[in-house]
């Protein structure tokens, strides 16, 4: 069993900054790609960020580059999501999710369908 808690979220003004942790257990993930998603009210979950199983590639939805920042702390088996700059728009539950298996190292999988594990999400919201 692989299980996966987020934390970091939180309510914080337009313009302010998290920083999302993923922590995991049962299973370390330091050579499998990771993905953060977020799920609006309503929505499907949305691919945010993603790391290949190298850790050297990363991949960024349009709207969060520039300002979210994907990294991974292998000794500590956890994953971050920094975000800076957020906008009210960016309100949503925060998930983290792991790949399984990967058979290119610089691969990132942004589909949700792609990860076989996942937390159950931290709350953003961003207040104007």
């Amino acid at each position: 069993q692989v299980e996966l808690v987020e934390s970091g979220g939180g309510l914080v003004q337009a313009g302010g900054s998290l920083r999302l942790s993923c922590a995991a257990s049962g299973r370390t993930f330091s050579n499998f790609p990771m993905g953060w998603f977020r799920q609006f009210p309503g929505k499907e979950r949305e691919f945010v960020a993603g790391s290949s199983r190298s850790g050297d590639s990363t991949y960024y939805v349009d709207s969060v580059k520039g300002r979210f920042t994907i990294s991974r702390d292998n000794a500590k088996n956890t994953v971050y999501l920094q975000m800076n700059s957020l906008t009210p728009e960016e309100t949503a539950r925060y998930y983290c999710a792991v790949r399984a298996t990967s058979y290119r190292a610089t691969k990132v999988y942004v589909a949700a369908n792609e990860y076989d594990y996942w937390g159950q999400g931290t709350q953003v919201t961003v207040s104007s």
